[in-house]
């Protein structure tokens, strides 16, 4: 008689556990053992608890191949889900052999598991794992369906609610416990300072600085004292929440017409407009993907939003400053070009007119659409198109973890009724147009960092920290992928002939980039450094890029004056005629002031459930092989994120939200 040692892994999470009945049936290349229940003494299937269990079929079944895993009722209690995080089997001839589940398992679900090394489907021999991999595929092509809500933009899921979703693609209880008393705690200190809801305009800015007592960060109040200056101002489009805008200027655009009169007081003393472009010191945000798009009404009034240039300078003090603002497209004396010589409060109304535009392009374009919306493209694709076997599954899976979640709430919750986006100047049909006509402009290259950074010009520019971490992450992150990628894949043949993987690209280009060929974007691949680009760019953008668009939110974005998201009045059209208290009636009421800011603080708050990237809790991959990879890419992340920790020590303002730690693996939040 032939013994099989199983040791079943139970999930840490709450409720994780079971007194249901476990039932196994192991399948080989030579038969099948009986249905086994799997029974210790006491209680079998505790959180976080492994325990070994026997399997003893009449003689050796060959090659293990399956696991399959039925629960059943005990007497008449109520379901009890349960997570089986792995089961690792020790065969009658030694082997060693880890079968992944990583998944909530209900009454009456028969499911079935494979272990062993990564398999492609060119490698795939036995009839029996074909078949498995056959149907594997058409169940999860059922379970997650692409959903069409708007025929410019991205394709969803077709979930419409999270209680729809799988569970083990939900948030886990304790994030859910954790988000939901962040909102409760907000609600408390804003109902009982009357502060929600309220209509009333703001009577002194400084006020501003009283809506949450336990809420404060340093950066955040570094910011409400230095938002007025020129130096800080253009230091947010290198290292604030967009750093995705700015590029250097060669020529000015026949559009916005700054003369050396108008900026020579704000160049080097003896210099020129021309001469400090050639150099290379001049720099330019246009807006111009924002013109046309009508702004909201409010209770009846128009809001307002502008389509604005700014040229900034790189002065002989390395600070970025802006020397010249122009709020709407085409010139006329009713769109003057603010200086910085204008009177305070005019170019004050300047920058934040052109602040308010970025924060709504970024929001829109490079957070919601270019994070979000890509990864969830990316998670069905993967979902859907590769067995949980696949090499690239086991790859990229950890970094879709509560994807869909986030974002099925995110639709309701920021773009639902008196939602933060929905409450914007441009309001949801505005900010949908804006995503439209970004996604028809979106390229492969402007995705890839390493190509962005050289076609905007800003390879050598000083103090740009965004881009000094940011590409080093790249290359650590394309270093790991390629290493898997080519274990895999060692020719370009094996690319070609990966059905599965030429599916998944394909579902990609069609679904997410709506087939536009003039993007860039593949819709195959025909070779091993494709796939490792197109992979990189994947981790990167799901982790790194959604980190740096979304982790400095409240510090950067919580004081209003700063840049909101709506605006009251119209921008100045002669200069000379405004004071602070057109900047307190500019920007939004208490009530829509504090709705900002709560969101904000939710987006970008720090919760316990957290993976880092590099860290993969699941274990996937069994090949020592690979784990060893893994271990070097962890090991690259340790050192840059000490090398980061030191160069934030010695910043007045640091950058903290590339390091390493504090990334998360996936967009969960």
């Amino acid at each position: 008689m032939a013994e099989y040692k199983l040791e079943v892994t139970t999930g840490k999470m709450k409720h994780a556990g079971t007194i249901d009945n476990i039932y196994v049936i192991l399948f080989g290349s030579e038969g099948q053992s009986e249905r086994t229940e799997l029974d210790n003494s006491g209680i079998d299937f505790k959180s976080g608890m492994t325990r070994t269990y026997t399997v003893k079929p009449s003689s050796s079944l060959g090659k293990l191949l399956l696991i399959k895993v039925e629960k059943d009722p005990l007497f008449i209690f109520p379901e009890d889900e349960w997570y089986c995080s792995k089961i690792v089997v020790t065969t009658p001839e030694g082997d060693k052999i880890v079968f992944p589940c990583y998944r909530w398992i209900s009454r009456g679900e028969l499911v079935e598991l494979r272990g062993g090394k990564a398999m492609t489907v060119f490698d795939e021999e036995h009839s029996l794992l074909i078949d498995h991999r056959k149907k594997e595929l058409q169940l999860k092509k059922s379970s997650y369906q692409w959903e069409i809500t708007d025929e410019k933009l991205p394709h969803s899921t077709h979930f419409k609610d999270i209680s729809e979703l799988p569970a083990e693609i939900r948030y886990s209880l304790s994030k859910s416990d954790q988000v939901q008393y962040t909102k409760r705690m907000i609600g408390s200190e804003l109902k009982f300072k009357g502060l929600a809801g309220s209509r009333k305009k703001w009577k002194d800015i400084d006020d501003m600085k009283k809506i949450f007592w336990s809420k404060k960060t340093t950066l955040s109040e570094y910011v409400s004292e230095h938002w007025k200056e020129d130096d800080f101002f253009g230091f947010q489009f290198l290292n604030g929440t967009s750093p995705n805008v700015i590029k250097r200027c060669s020529k000015l655009p026949l559009n916005f017409p700054v003369t050396d009169e108008m900026v020579k007081p704000f160049l080097e003393t003896g210099t020129t407009l021309k001469t400090e472009m050639e150099k290379g010191n001049i720099f330019l945000c246009d807006q111009k993907i924002m013109d046309g798009i009508p702004a909201r009404m409010k209770d009846g009034n128009s809001l307002y939003a502008t389509a604005g240039l700014c040229l900034f300078y790189m002065n002989p003090e390395r600070k970025l400053i802006p020397i010249a603002i122009q709020l709407h497209q085409q010139p006329s004396e009713q769109n003057p070009i603010f200086l910085p010589s204008d009177l305070e409060t005019d170019w004050l109304l300047a920058k934040l007119f052109f602040r308010s535009s970025d924060q709504i392009e970024y929001q829109a374009v490079h957070h919601l659409m270019n994070t979000h919306y890509l990864a969830e493209v990316f998670a069905v694709a993967t979902l859907r198109c590769f067995p949980t076997i696949h090499p690239l599954y086991k790859l990229l899976i950890p970094h879709f973890r509560y994807t869909l979640h986030i974002n099925i709430v995110g639709r309701k919750t920021l773009l639902g009724p008196g939602g933060a986006l929905s409450e914007s100047s441009l309001g949801v049909e505005g900010l949908t147009e804006l995503m439209r006509r970004a996604l028809s402009q979106m390229t492969y290259t402007s995705l890839c960092l390493p190509e962005n950074i050289a076609a905007r010009g800003l390879r050598s520019i000083p103090n740009f920290y965004y881009r000094d971490d940011a590409l080093k992450l790249w290359n650590h992150i394309s270093s790991f992928v390629r290493s898997v990628v080519e274990h895999y894949y060692p020719s370009d043949s094996n690319v070609c002939k990966d059905t599965e993987l030429q599916e998944w690209i394909n579902e990609i280009f069609t679904h997410g980039f709506l087939k536009n060929k003039q993007s860039g974007f593949p819709s195959c691949f025909n070779a091993v450094d494709e796939v490792v680009k197109f992979i990189t760019m994947v981790i990167f953008r799901v982790s790194v890029q959604h980190a740096s668009v979304n982790d400095g939110q409240f510090d950067y974005n919580s004081w209003m004056p700063n840049g909101s998201l709506l605006l009251c009045k119209p921008p100045p059209t002669t200069k000379g005629q405004s004071s602070m208290q057109t900047v307190l009636e500019v920007l939004p009421n208490v009530g829509d002031t504090v709705k900002l800011v709560s969101t904000v603080w939710i987006l970008s708050d720090k919760y316990t459930d957290v993976v880092p990237l590099g860290t993969y809790p699941e274990e996937h991959f069994d090949e020592p092989a690979l784990k060893q990879m893994i271990k070097e890419f962890q090991a690259e992340l340790s050192y840059l994120s000490e090398e980061i920790t030191v160069r934030n020590s010695q910043l007045k303002v640091p950058y903290p939200y590339l390091n390493p730690a504090v990334i998360e693996n996936s967009v969960t939040i």
